[in-house]
């Protein structure tokens, strides 16, 4: 599916249909989406609909050659973000984040990186996450999706996870944790 097909997709679907493709991704039944295309829209999409300004997925090129590729842009709450989605079973590794910090690196400092992921993370990928001084990483929880889509509003989510990684220096504060903040 390309890019603008994807993008036609995700964008005749609201609240409702996003609930659905939330459960198909979650089931791991989305055979009309690229593999991990289905999660990478829809993160952006639910966003849009609670009122952010987005950018879709994108390749970056520098002098005619492929330098990387995009996974969306989100500018919400003051905040402008990188997005990084990964949709796979296992615990998301330190791999993801070490790459969108390098992709951070080569921004404006006052950008920061939201990784999104179906499954959760390992300990080493939550630690390095919270100290990578000068680019802040958010880390969010398939649960925080769920939250997100069933409530209908996800960027009230940024603002509290921004303000737990200021608050407690953590970027992977769980905004479904019933102790937060």
């Amino acid at each position: 599916m390309k890019d603008d097909e994807a993008e036609a997709k995700i964008q005749a679907l609201d609240w409702e249909g996003l609930r659905n493709l939330w459960g198909k991704i979650q089931a791991r039944d989305t055979p009309d989406w690229e593999p991990g295309m289905a999660f990478e829209y829809l993160v952006l999409r639910a966003f849009e609909l609670d009122g952010a300004i987005i950018r879709w997925p994108y390749r970056v090129d520098l002098q005619g050659e492929f330098v990387e590729q995009i996974d969306g842009l989100v500018m919400a709450a003051g905040l402008h973000t990188m997005v990084e989605s990964k949709d796979q079973r296992d615990p998301l590794a330190i791999a993801p984040i070490a790459k969108l910090r390098s992709q951070l690196m080569r921004r404006p400092s006052a950008t920061i990186g939201m990784v999104f992921s179906t499954s959760d993370y390992t300990n080493p990928a939550r630690v390095l996450a919270s100290y990578l001084a000068g680019q802040t990483i958010l880390l969010w929880y398939a649960r925080e999706i769920t939250l997100a889509l069933g409530g209908e509003e996800i960027v009230s989510l940024l603002r509290a996870k921004y303000l737990g990684c200021i608050k407690n220096a953590i970027s992977h504060t769980d905004t479904t944790d019933p102790e937060w903040p």
